[in-house]
């Protein structure tokens, strides 16, 4: 879809090109539909992503000392690895940034990325002045890109789009502490300031146009998707043992102990199926609750952890290129949404790679019936973690059940691709933003 006339957009993005960051792959995977559209983009991101030379990219250090200690670790990380070199350098860069740093923590004791905002303010002003822009899009991921947006359509005049990635109050909050109470006020001024504002569930966007009524016309709904990532598809080839992945991160909220009960249960009825069966789990470290669970459960012998895959340099292969070929080696995909509040109004990146795989997908999904109608949608699994909605049953059971469905079709007769195409693609969530944007009054405000 085109604009009414070729546009210049101003991209505030935190993360960009950052191997393996959703916050990044949300925006990064945009572009090629926003310049094949006949936008111009200029790009302000943080220092730890890769610099992209296809366009105008520029990269801000933030301002506060935290902030900048943090994205310094990154950088020299990047280069220099975690050899000496580097542990002495950030010693000596901690010692010096301290006292800073204590001020900072007194004055302003949130993320370190929020003084970002400052320095992709300061550096809009600057392009804008030479040649203005015809939209201001911040996404993110981290707020300090929202709070730039909303200074610089105040000094601009300049027509503002905000895309929130995850909710900014959690559900049924007050939120008291500082860092709550400034996404609040992200939230507000998004809602008050924003020409378009996006969320990327239903419920999300109910839950701020029920905080802030007086801009619900502005306020859209839009999931980000991913397009197809394999023009062919890497063959699945089914081993000597039935293989389950897990791919993303987990914490004390988002566990392995649905699924450790899960398998404990099909075990205790069919002991040979620990010499048959593998879970693999790749993301970062295992959380304390998983990480007890494996070491004490007798199916602990079956869960192989793989830490967090980084680019090839043998191979050419990004870290997320890497994934997506180990997404189409196993027999089950196992998505964990995970159990706090927050998932209700969240939906993991990680569906929209996985509706791709053409392999089975198992979700445990948590008070979120918009993703539980995705999966099912394409002929998958979706088990609510709360017992209330699985009609009483617990999700162990009824996850241990849609395993052992699986297990016995892989052992008698296998479990081929399904076929089926995803109905989520990047594609279609820019042809939304395009059409928000071209029912925007023209010119700068």
């Amino acid at each position: 879809m085109a604009l009414k006339t070729g546009q210049r957009w101003l991209v505030l993005a935190h993360a960009f090109n950052m191997d393996g960051r959703a916050a990044s792959q949300t925006i990064t995977d945009k572009l090629p539909h926003l310049r094949a559209a006949g936008i111009e983009v200029v790009v302000l991101s943080g220092v730890s992503g890769t610099p992209d030379k296809s366009l105008e990219h520029h990269q801000l250090w933030p301002m506060g000392p935290a902030g900048f200690r943090f994205e310094l670790r990154h950088v020299l990380r990047r280069r220099w690895g975690s050899g000496l070199r580097y542990r002495l350098t950030m010693t000596l860069v901690s010692f010096l940034l301290l006292p800073f740093m204590l001020l900072e923590k007194i004055l302003r004791p949130v993320e370190s990325s929020w003084s970002w905002w400052l320095s992709a303010y300061l550096k809009g002003r600057s392009l804008a002045r030479h040649r203005p822009f015809d939209l201001i899009y911040s996404t993110g991921g981290a707020f300090a890109a929202h709070w730039a947006g909303d200074a610089l359509k105040k000094a601009t005049g300049t027509p503002w789009l905000a895309e929130v990635h995850d909710p900014m109050v959690a559900p049924g909050t007050v939120p008291s502490a500082p860092q709550q109470t400034l996404q609040a006020e992200i939230e507000r001024r998004i809602c008050a300031g924003a020409d378009v504002a996006i969320w990327f569930t239903d419920q999300a966007l109910a839950s701020a146009m029920k905080r802030h009524p007086q801009r619900a016309e502005r306020g859209k709904m839009m999931l980000p998707g991913v397009d197809r990532p394999f023009v062919v598809l890497p063959p699945y080839r089914p081993g000597e043992k039935f293989v389950i992945g897990h791919f993303g991160s987990l914490s004390v909220t988002r566990n392995l102990a649905p699924v450790i009960g899960a398998l404990e249960h099909m075990v205790a009825g069919s002991p040979d199926l620990l010499r048959n069966l593998e879970l693999h789990v790749y993301g970062g470290p295992l959380d304390m609750i998983s990480s007890d669970l494996v070491a004490k459960s007798a199916v602990g012998l079956c869960v192989h952890h793989h830490e967090r895959v980084e680019a090839d340099a043998v191979s050419g292969l990004s870290g997320r290129e890497q994934i997506l070929h180990k997404m189409r080696s196993v027999d089950v995909l196992l998505l964990l949404h995970g159990e706090d509040a927050m998932c209700s109004e969240y939906i993991p990146s990680k569906l929209y790679e996985y509706l791709w795989m053409q392999r089975p997908i198992v979700a445990v999904v948590h008070d979120n019936p918009q993703m539980a109608d995705m999966v099912r949608f394409q002929g998958h699994v979706a088990i609510f973690s709360n017992a209330e909605m699985n009609s009483g049953e617990l999700p162990a059971n009824q996850l241990a059940t849609a395993l052992d469905m699986l297990y016995f079709q892989w052992r008698t007769s296998g479990l081929p691709d399904n076929g089926k195409s995803s109905a989520y693609t990047v594609e279609s969530a820019v042809n939304k933003v395009i059409t928000w944007v071209n029912q925007l009054p023209q010119g700068r405000k």
